[in-house]
Order: structure tokens, then sequence, then C-alpha cells
């Protein structure tokens, strides 16, 4: 069950401090677990963008593939892993390249680009995710100024939005 995964623990610099967290319980005060995302990139440029499932926070929203890391993974392993089990595409670890990270409330959020080569095969787990759509990378952004993204992603997309446009654009 989702409840019952563990998360390691870090500071705000994301150090591990040899902690796991049960996930459905509070994060304590002054303490993170690593969050990570992965923005796909085919070759003519479209990004993968996916929809929350309707049973989900943020029902219906529109995100990049992304979730936490769970204990024992590295940000990118996390990330890797959450991108194939939400929308069944699986790109190593070592292929990520790091956009940046945001500091939340209580998460450190990574976000990734990976360079994927024609178009993947999409799977979606309906658990997860509702729809999968390729994108111009633009059409995030717009997704995000309607409101249409799940609620943490405005404030990572003001953050992180120019270094991902660079990212995705090389």
């Amino acid at each position: 069950m989702a409840g019952d995964e563990l998360w390691d623990l870090t500071d705000e610099s994301g150090a591990a401090i040899g902690r796991t967290h049960r996930r459905a319980d509070p994060v304590p005060a002054g303490l993170f677990h690593v969050v990570a995302s992965v923005c796909v990139v085919r070759g003519d440029g479209l990004v993968l963008m996916s929809r929350r499932a309707a049973i989900k926070d943020w029902p219906l929203s529109w995100e990049l593939p992304a979730g936490s890391i769970l204990a024992g993974e590295s940000s990118a392993e996390g990330a890797s892993r959450e991108l194939a089990e939400e929308v069944g595409v699986r790109i190593l670890p070592a292929s990520l390249v790091p956009v940046g990270r945001v500091r939340e409330e209580s998460a450190l959020f990574d976000l990734y680009v990976a360079r994927a080569d024609g178009t993947p095969a999409i799977t979606i787990d309906p658990e997860e995710v509702c729809e999968s759509a390729w994108v111009p990378l633009e059409q995030l952004f717009a997704r995000a100024a309607r409101n249409e993204m799940a609620g943490p992603w405005v404030s990572r997309l003001d953050r992180l939005g120019d270094t991902l446009r660079a990212a995705v654009r090389v």
C-alpha cells in the first residue's frame, strides 16, 4: 500500500539523516523527503505530460511524471522508477540530466530531463494516471497559467522554468 512506503528523511541540503519515514505519517518539522520528476523530450521537441487519476490528490490535474523517492533510492533512480510505473517509459537513471531542485514545505523536488528516441510507447497505470499527451513545452507553462496542473507545479515551474526551457532546447 502507498501509505506504507518508506522514504529516507533528509536535511534541507538533501543529505540523508539515517532515518526512514512512513509515507502515511507527517514529515517531522525541519526534515524533508525527496520527490523527483522527469520531463521526457522526443526528438521533435515534444514533451510528455500525464494527467493524474481521479482518485488521487489534485485529481485530473496535469503534471510531468513524478513521485516520492523510496528508501535506499537515489533521486535519479526514483525518478526513473516513477516514470516507468506511471507511464511505462523506461529511461536509465544515468541518462537523466538534472534541471534543478526546489525546496518545498516538507519535500525537496528534483526535476530531470531525458531524451527519448522516437516516440516511446506509453502504458499508463490507471491508479496513477488517466491520460498522457505529447505537447510543445510551452503547453506545460500554459496549463500551469490556466490552473490545469497539480498545485505544486506552479511554483516549481516559476523556479525552474527558465532552466527547464534551456535544458529542453539543447
